[in-house]
């Protein structure tokens, strides 16, 4: 319990600036995206397991956001906007990662890239963004909305564009994933 405390509160951080219990509520009662990572997080750690199913369904049902019961995430998510968001069950998603509306984080079926991403630590993800396949996301990386990665990306970098293109850039994500605990 501990730890999906810990793992909640870094959550809310990056939210509010803030982790006291009292923030946590009032969050949970004003912001659907947090309301849905809170409630995934229950999800996840089997806490009122049957109860925190039914809630998800109904909030992945209102938010039209899913992420699949199975993916890993570390503490320090933000959804920011929050609608047509999908994340595959097998991704692997970093500390600290931003993730805005429509974005999806995929699956590729066959060919070299076929499987799941894995994404690093401080990642930015912008609007509309796609990430499919068996594709390795480095640290300290901002997608810029709209840009579609198949492909792998190094730490400390921004990928624009359709098809993508990587500009490096230390400190990418500065200014964009704010409220690191």
């Amino acid at each position: 319990m501990s730890n999906f405390k810990s793992i909640i509160f870094a959550d809310l951080y990056r939210y509010n600036k803030m982790h006291t219990w009292a923030q946590l509520f009032l969050t949970v009662l004003r912001k659907q995206e947090f309301r849905y990572v809170f409630v995934f997080r229950l999800y996840q750690a089997k806490v009122f397991r049957f109860l925190s199913w039914i809630w998800l369904k109904v909030i992945t049902n209102r938010t039209q956001i899913y992420i699949g019961w199975k993916t890993k995430i570390d503490s320090g998510l933000v959804i920011i906007h929050g609608g047509c968001i999908a994340v595959n069950n097998e991704a692997v998603i970093g500390k600290n990662c931003t993730i805005y509306h429509g974005v999806t984080i995929g699956m590729e079926f066959r060919g070299k890239r076929c499987g799941n991403p894995v994404i690093g630590n401080q990642v930015w993800v912008g609007a509309n963004a796609a990430i499919v396949g068996n594709v390795r996301v480095g640290d300290d990386v901002l997608i810029a909305p709209g840009a579609f990665v198949n492909f792998d990306v190094p730490s400390h970098s921004v990928v624009i564009g359709n098809p993508g293109k990587i500009i490096q850039k230390e400190n990418a994500t500065l200014g964009y994933v704010t409220n690191i605990n």
